[in-house]
């Protein structure tokens, strides 16, 4: 039986705030509460759950600070929500026929050239403005092929999906990452759920990581909308910076 230590309980919530920080303003902070959790002895099964936990209320805390400023598109993150689930269930059954490894070295090759596209200036359009191509069909290709990876593989959904909705869609940076919360938070429930019932959650851990993440979530929404794009953009690069240090690590670990 793991025992939660104060040393334990301080660690995984710095790791929390910052990972609520940097989620809120770009995605990919279980990249970094994953691995907290784990270097803190925690067993794996019980790390995800707790996980699960805090970035679930994590997310909900930064979705309200972004539809309070009038910054989630409502209209288009509905319209994605069912296409991305549908994308998270084939790509969990792809998982069951297609080898990871494959997919983790192509991304490694990828990341880079996303890391770039960070940097590239471009145009911020408001999602008022979309053609119908983009809402009636670029939508729904980039919510099944982003949940068909989010369900095989899973790090950095949340930065892709921000990505593609700003440079496919066309969405602002800044509202691109406050109407992705809709498909962050739906995914992060489901998952919960599962966590719950089977009861993989170490609540000892998990509460204060909650207030942690909810401070950190919290804060990264404020600083994205005071801040405006140039934050997104930077934090972004953090965050595919960290997952193409994990996906390296993994493959040179195997």
């Amino acid at each position: 039986m793991f025992t939660v230590t104060f040393g334990a309980i301080v660690f995984c919530c710095l790791a929390a705030l910052t990972a609520g920080f940097i989620d809120s303003i770009a995605g990919g902070g279980g990249l970094l509460t994953v691995p907290a959790l784990l270097l803190a002895g925690v067993p794996p099964h019980l790390a995800l759950g707790t996980n699960k936990m805090q970035s679930s209320m994590g997310t909900t805390v930064a979705l309200i600070s972004f539809a309070n400023g009038h910054l989630v598109q409502w209209r288009i993150a509905l319209w994605s929500l069912p296409f991305s689930l549908l994308g998270a269930a084939i790509g969990s059954n792809l998982a069951l026929w297609l080898d990871e490894q494959i997919l983790g070295r192509v991304l490694i090759a990828l990341l880079p050239i996303a890391m770039v596209c960070t940097l590239v200036p471009k145009k911020e359009r408001k999602g008022a403005g979309m053609s119908t191509v983009s809402f009636w069909v670029l939508i729904p290709m980039v919510c099944l092929t982003i949940g068909a990876y989010d369900g095989f593989f899973g790090p950095g959904t949340g930065s892709f999906l921000i990505l593609a909705f700003h440079w496919i869609v066309g969405l602002g940076l800044v509202q691109a990452s406050a109407t992705v919360k809709v498909m962050n938070l739906a995914s992060n429930v489901g998952a919960l759920a599962v966590f719950l019932w089977s009861g993989q959650i170490l609540w000892a851990l998990a509460l204060p990581m909650v207030v942690a993440s909810c401070i950190g979530n919290w804060l990264g929404s404020r600083t994205a909308m005071r801040v405006g794009p140039s934050a997104v953009r930077r934090f972004l690069t953090v965050s595919l910076g960290l997952l193409l240090i994990t996906l390296l690590w993994r493959t040179l670990a195997r």
